[in-house]
């Protein structure tokens, strides 16, 4: 793993790309933030040595390079999730890239399933937590340790510096704002009724079937985290429906617009 990150590393640079002052993973119905990004190089994943290609309608497949304002950005178009078959290793494999290319700071991204009563569908919720469900754990296996320690500290796997910096540009520009703590499953079937109740007992806002495993492979790297989710269906006792893939995508692209001037904003001021 770690010969195939230097490998990737060095290709990238070879292709311009200097120490990227934040690192984005844009998730399903996102894609179109880079508009926010003043783009100077777009190379498809399948161009990119050790990259998986991601399977998901909504997710292109592309690594933007490029500035907002004076900030250096490297941005993933399109995320790889342990449902598509990819191992663990592979799912988190462009954030150890990123470290290595530079990146100290990480603005992740997903579309979920809201299970707070309080919430409806195209809110935006800050991460202040999350729980782990996937049946794998990316540091799973003998530790490397040019990457990382062996035991992982989480007591804050979302800065709390962050999301306050986000909370305060949210109220500046208007954009309601939810806080919560997500969970992630495998996927890639959505939940059941059963499975949303489970999600509530155990004490999560909202969930969804990625995020997690880059945060934990972010954290072992020593990066700080801020994390966004897009309340794009609810389960809710009661007013659980039935909800596919392209409603999720429709949802996202609604809220996309806000997500992406609050995203651009913080940036801009950090």
């Amino acid at each position: 793993m770690w010969n195939k990150v230097q490998e990737t590393v060095k290709f990238l640079q070879s292709k311009g790309v200097s120490k990227p002052d934040f690192g984005i993973i844009l998730g399903t119905g996102l894609g179109n933030f880079v508009e926010n990004i003043n783009v100077t190089l777009a190379i498809p994943y399948k161009e990119i040595p050790n990259f998986p290609i991601s399977t998901v309608p909504g997710h292109s497949g592309e690594l933007i390079i490029g500035k907002i304002g004076a900030k250096n950005v490297i941005a993933m178009k399109g995320r790889f999730h342990y449902y598509e078959g990819w191992t663990m290793e592979e799912t988190v494999f462009p954030v150890r890239v990123m470290k290595y290319l530079g990146v100290e700071n990480l603005i992740v991204s997903n579309a979920s399933g809201g299970v707070n009563s309080a919430f409806k569908v195209g809110d935006i919720m800050l991460i202040s937590d999350h729980i782990n469900f996937i049946p794998d754990h990316p540091l799973r296996g003998k530790n490397e340790d040019r990457f990382g320690p062996r035991f992982v500290d989480m007591h804050e796997p979302y800065s709390k510096k962050m999301i306050a910096k986000m909370e305060q540009i949210a109220a500046k520009l208007n954009i309601p704002l939810q806080k919560g703590i997500y969970l992630a499953l495998q996927g890639p079937t959505f939940e059941t009724p059963a499975e949303y109740r489970m999600v509530k007992l155990v004490g999560a806002d909202a969930v969804g079937m990625s995020t997690v495993p880059e945060v934990i492979v972010a954290k072992h790297m020593g990066m700080t985290c801020v994390g966004i989710s897009v309340i794009t269906d609810l389960g809710i006792e009661g007013i659980i429906e039935s909800v596919s893939h392209e409603e999720v995508q429709e949802v996202a692209k609604i809220a996309e617009k806000k997500v992406g001037i609050l995203v651009k904003e913080f940036i801009l001021n950090n």
